[in-house]
C-alpha cells in the first residue's frame, strides 16, 4: 500500500476530469459555500486510498459507485463528500427516511379489566344446588375475556371462596353439593389479562332448599266429563300433574279409600296412572285425585261409568184391536244397564209363519199403535229395550194374540184409460254438412223417436245403401249412425236417413264432401 503513491495521484487527476459532469453541480447548492475550499484539498481524502484499486479500471462503471462506499468515512471529515457519492436523482429523498426510523415504537396501552357481568339471577334452587345465569359484561376492553369465576360465602361471613376450579366461559353455572338450609351470598367476576372485573353480586342471600311450586293437576279434556265404557273393558288413564318438591298423590272413591284389589294406582314424578284390568259395574263412581305440597294442594274429580246391555221391558200387553190396528203398552226395564234407556224396538210375528219383523225402531214412548196388519191373520208382539251399549238380549213378549177380523169390504179397481203412446217418426236432431279426408273414416249421426220403433234406412244420392260392407249402420235407443270406412274421392254426395213406421215416415239429410289430404312437401316442390 505505501509503495503505490503514483496511482493515487493519477486517480486524483481522473477525478478532476470527471468533476465537470452534471452529477456534481446538483449537490453543490445543498452544501454551504464556506465548505468549497475543503473540496479542493485532496490530501484529506488520501487516507481512504483503499478504494482506488477498485477504480483502477476507469473504463468500468463500478468505479463510479465505489466512492459511495467511502461516504461513511468522508462524512466524519466533512458532510460535503456524502452528496457526490450518492445517485444524483435520489440524493434529496435518500437522506429523509433515516431521520424517521430513529424514532422509538409507541408502546401498547396497558391491559384493562372488563366491566362487571350483567343481570345475574338465580335460575333454579333445590335442596343441594343453586343454578345461576348472567349476561356478558357491557365493556370487554382490549384484552378480551378469559372466563368467569363464581364465588360464594355463607351469610354473615366474609369468607368468599371460588366454587369453580377453572374459569368457565359459559354464562350459566350450577353450584352443587350444598347443604340444605344454608344461606349463600353469591357473586360472579369476569377475568382477563387486565385482572378481575368488579363483581356482580346477588342482592339477597339464597336459601338452599327446594322452592315450593304450587301443585297443579292437568286433567285431560275428555276426563272433564263423564267417562263411559262397557263392562269388561280395560281402563288406563294417565293424569299429569306438577309441583315442587315432589307432591304426595292420594286417590279416593266416593269419599272412601280405593280398593287396591280392583284399582291399580302408579305414581311418577309427573303423572299418576289409573288402571283397571277388567271393569265391572261396581267400579262406577266418582274418583277424586289429590296432590299436596306442604300446605298447598289441588284436587280433581273423575266420574267413571261402567255400562252394559239393559234388561227387557217389565211387561207388555195388547190394549185394543180394531180394523187393521193393534194398540200396545209396556213398562220400563228393571235393569237399565247403568245408563239411560235411549229407545225401544217393536217387532211383530204372524202366527202362521212365526217370523219376526221390526215395525218400530228407536221408539221413545211406552205405548204404540201397530197398523197395516193383514186381515184374517193372528199376530203376537215383542219389545226390546235399548241404551248406549245396544239392544237388550231378551225381549218382553205379549201373552195373548191379536186377530185381525175379516169384514165385508168390496174392492173396486179404479177405472183408467190406457195412454196411447203411438207416434210417427220424428228426427230430434239434424245432420249438418260434413267434410271428410280421403282414407280417414268418418261418421254421420242423427236422433229419431217414434212408436212403434221405426225402421231406419240410409241412402246415398237417393239410393238405398243396403248391406254395402263399406258402410256400417247402427241404431241404438234412437241414435242412428252411419260409419263410412276410409272414404274415397267417389264417396262424397248427399246422404239421407229415413225413419218409417206404420204412422208415417221422416227424412233428414246432409252433404258430405271428401277432399284429398294436404301434402306440405308437394307445395315446396
Amino acid at each position: 500500500m505505501p509503495g503505490k503513491p503514483a496511482p493515487i495521484k493519477k486517480g486524483v487527476k481522473v477525478a478532476k476530469k470527471e468533476a465537470p459532469p452534471p452529477s456534481k453541480p446538483k449537490p453543490a447548492p445543498e452544501a454551504p459555500p464556506a465548505e468549497a475550499p475543503p473540496a479542493e484539498a485532496p490530501p484529506v481524502e488520501a487516507p481512504p486510498a483503499e478504494a482506488p484499486p477498485v477504480e483502477a479500471p476507469p473504463a468500468e462503471a463500478p468505479p463510479v459507485e465505489a466512492p459511495p462506499a467511502e461516504a461513511p468515512p468522508a462524512a466524519e471529515a466533512a458532510p460535503v463528500e456524502a452528496p457526490p457519492a450518492e445517485v444524483p436523482k435520489d440524493a434529496p429523498a435518500a437522506e429523509a427516511p433515516p431521520a424517521e426510523e430513529i424514532k422509538a415504537p409507541t408502546p401498547p396501552p396497558p391491559a384493562e379489566p372488563t366491566s362487571e357481568p350483567l343481570e345475574l339471577v338465580v335460575e333454579d334452587v333445590n335442596d343441594v344446588a343453586v343454578t345461576l345465569q348472567w349476561r356478558p359484561p357491557a365493556t370487554i376492553g382490549n384484552a378480551g375475556l378469559d372466563g368467569y369465576i363464581v364465588e360464594c360465602c355463607k351469610e354473615g361471613t366474609g369468607d368468599w371462596k371460588a366454587v369453580n376450579e377453572e374459569l368457565t366461559i359459559s354464562c350459566r353455572y350450577v353450584i352443587k353439593n350444598q347443604t340444605t338450609g344454608d344461606r349463600l351470598n353469591i357473586r360472579v367476576v369476569a377475568v382477563n389479562a387486565g385482572g378481575r372485573s368488579p363483581p356482580a353480586t346477588l342482592p339477597d342471600a339464597v336459601l338452599v332448599r327446594e322452592v315450593v311450586d304450587r301443585p297443579k293437576i292437568r286433567l285431560p279434556r275428555f276426563l272433564r266429563q263423564r267417562y263411559v265404557i262397557n263392562v269388561g273393558e280395560k281402563v288406563n288413564l294417565v293424569i299429569p300433574f306438577s309441583g315442587k318438591p315432589q307432591p304426595a298423590v292420594t286417590w279416593t272413591k266416593d269419599g272412601q279409600p280405593i280398593d287396591a284389589k280392583r284399582v291399580n294406582i302408579r305414581n311418577t314424578d309427573r303423572d299418576s296412572i289409573f288402571f283397571i284390568r277388567a271393569s265391572e259395574r261396581a267400579d262406577s263412581g266418582v274418583y277424586e285425585m289429590c296432590v299436596k305440597v306442604e300446605s298447598f294442594e289441588d284436587k280433581a274429580q273423575l266420574t267413571l261409568q261402567i255400562i252394559e246391555l239393559p234388561g227387557p221391558p217389565g211387561s207388555i200387553k195388547i190394549v185394543d184391536t180394531w180394523g187393521f190396528n193393534v194398540a200396545l203398552e209396556w213398562t220400563e226395564p228393571k235393569d237399565n244397564g247403568n245408563t239411560t234407556i235411549t229407545g225401544y224396538t217393536v217387532q211383530k210375528a204372524d202366527k202362521k209363519t212365526g217370523d219376526w219383523f221390526t215395525v218400530l225402531e228407536h221408539y221413545h214412548r211406552l205405548n204404540a199403535t201397530i197398523s197395516d196388519l193383514i186381515m184374517g191373520n193372528t199376530y203376537s208382539f215383542r219389545v226390546f229395550s235399548e241404551n248406549k251399549c245396544g239392544i237388550s238380549n231378551d225381549a218382553a213378549v205379549t201373552k195373548n194374540f191379536a186377530t185381525i177380523q175379516k169384514t165385508g169390504i168390496d174392492y173396486k179397481p179404479p177405472d183408467y184409460k190406457e195412454h196411447n203412446f203411438s207416434e210417427a217418426p220424428k228426427f230430434t236432431t239434424n245432420m249438418p254438412d260434413r267434410c271428410a279426408t280421403v282414407g280417414y273414416t268418418t261418421k254421420l249421426l242423427c236422433a229419431v223417436r217414434g212408436f212403434p220403433k221405426p225402421k231406419i234406412q240410409w241412402m246415398k244420392n237417393q239410393m238405398i245403401i243396403g248391406d254395402d260392407p263399406k258402410f256400417r249402420q247402427l241404431n241404438n235407443q234412437g241414435i242412428c249412425s252411419l260409419e263410412i270406412r276410409k272414404p274415397g274421392n267417389f264417396d262424397g254426395g248427399v246422404y239421407a236417413c229415413k225413419a218409417i213406421n206404420e204412422y208415417g215416415e221422416a227424412v233428414v239429410s246432409c252433404k258430405l264432401e271428401v277432399k284429398q289430404p294436404v301434402n306440405p312437401d308437394a307445395d315446396k316442390k
